[in-house]
């Protein structure tokens, strides 16, 4: 192993969006036992700072293989193509009247019942973004549309995040969509 090996390889996966979450969280799991700075106690200082480092990046990947979006954002990363959700928010326009729509419905509705047809709505949306990027990730390889697409769903992710505090706030409750 090595500390600058990338994600999947650190974890012993191949490198595609599909992962196996059952074993990812096995090897996270097995490297944390072997890694992790209280083994190294009676080792004297240098040796708790190199598995802390370990420790660090072993969590680290484990954190972006986990999450679908940050997975599928690091597999075009790998290959040359960067999210740039700094610098690029350029979206179609049928996306962008879509997300208007969106947040127009959330910010005149005061129905929790209203809010929910509209989560279930895009949790679906969200659904056919993930299997898209599925498909172009580990089928077509064609990461610049997945990069688009990863764009998109990260705005659909932040909408629903959106959703769920304005349902939470009109229930007086801490409970979340089912």
């Amino acid at each position: 192993m090595n500390l600058t090996d990338d994600d999947f390889t650190l974890m012993g996966l191949p490198r595609r969006f599909g992962i196996d979450q059952q074993a990812l969280d096995q090897r996270w799991h097995q490297m944390q036992l072997h890694t992790h700075p209280d083994r190294f106690a009676g080792q004297g200082a240098a040796a708790q700072r190199i598995a802390m480092q370990w420790s660090m990046r072993i969590n680290e990947a484990y954190r972006r293989l986990q999450h679908p979006i940050q997975r599928a954002a690091y597999i075009c990363k790998l290959h040359g193509i960067d999210i740039e959700t700094q610098d690029n928010t350029q979206m179609p326009r049928e996306f962008l009247m879509q997300q208007m729509a969106w947040r127009e419905a959330l910010e005149e509705s005061s129905e929790p019942a209203v809010l929910q047809v509209l989560h279930r709505t895009v949790e679906s949306a969200a659904s056919n973004i993930h299997a898209l990027v599925e498909k172009l990730l580990d089928m077509d390889s064609d990461f610049t549309k997945a990069a688009q697409q990863v764009r998109a769903w990260m705005f659909i992710d932040k909408f629903l995040q959106d959703l769920n505090q304005r349902h939470t706030a009109l229930t007086a409750t801490q409970t979340r969509f089912p």
